[in-house]
């Protein structure tokens, strides 16, 4: 068995996933990636492969528990225990609270809350046997400060790190780590997707005047994964170029 530690990143396919995955395969780390659309999953592998980065993926649906359960059986079987979990997998369906579904509600708390719980109930007990491990939620500046039309989608990024905190707590003495990540405005696919007047009327919001790369919120889940921030537990992480200090 390999003495490099196993890292499973939930929704990797994504942008931030993405250099999620390569920064943690750069630094040394087997990664895994799990994913929910097979067709674009595929395409992502063999893209990835091409770069030099050969990275396994799992499918789940990290909204179900036991879909979450057959992945980190079948990762544990073909590769060992999962050391580090990055639970990054999320989901938007924005509109105002008043007009707001209870559909919209359940989606988004299900995949950016109940995720957490799901993936993170199947690897902590092994992580408490080994005596290591890493859990690291990614979060969001809306969890923190709250937006228009996201009551669902800042409850549930708000959530995540009231379950960090606590978490943290109970495992602190078992070698285990639980931290929270909350990223401002990133520029990933989706966020340049958006019109370029809104897209410059959400940077002017931001003091240092620019998105952040996906790639400086991957060195900070890479630096959280190392040995280096043993001493790291129970904190939210914020990076969002200043737009909202506390």
């Amino acid at each position: 068995m390999s003495e490099k530690k196993i890292v499973l990143v939930t929704g990797a396919t994504g942008g931030l996933g993405t250099a999620m995955c390569k920064k943690l395969y750069d630094d040394g780390f087997i990664v895994v990636a799990n994913y929910r659309n097979e067709e674009k999953a595929k395409e992502w592998k063999e893209k990835l492969h091409n770069e030099g980065y050969d990275i396994a993926i799992y499918y789940a649906d990290v909204a179900d528990y036991h879909s979450c359960g057959k992945m980190i059986e079948q990762i544990t079987k073909d590769l060992g225990n999962v050391d580090i979990l990055v639970n990054n997998a999320g989901i938007t369906k924005d509109g105002a609270f008043r007009k707001m579904t209870p559909e919209n509600w359940k989606a988004v708390i299900s995949t950016n809350l109940d995720s957490v719980f799901n993936c993170t109930r199947h690897v902590i007990n092994p992580m408490i046997e080994k005596g290591f491990g890493r859990i690291i939620n990614i979060s969001s500046v809306n969890g923190q400060r709250g937006q228009f039309g996201q009551a669902n989608y800042s409850a549930a990024k708000a959530g995540m790190h009231g379950f960090s905190k606590t978490l943290a707590m109970e495992v602190a003495n078992k070698g285990i780590t639980v931290n929270t990540i909350s990223p401002g405005y990133i520029g990933t696919d989706m966020v340049m997707a958006v019109k370029e007047e809104i897209r410059n009327q959400i940077i002017a919001q931001i003091p240092m005047g620019r998105l952040g790369g996906t790639e400086e919120v991957a060195y900070l889940v890479s630096f959280l994964a190392s040995s280096h921030a043993s001493f790291i537990t129970g904190a939210n992480l914020s990076i969002n170029g200043g737009q909202h200090v506390y």
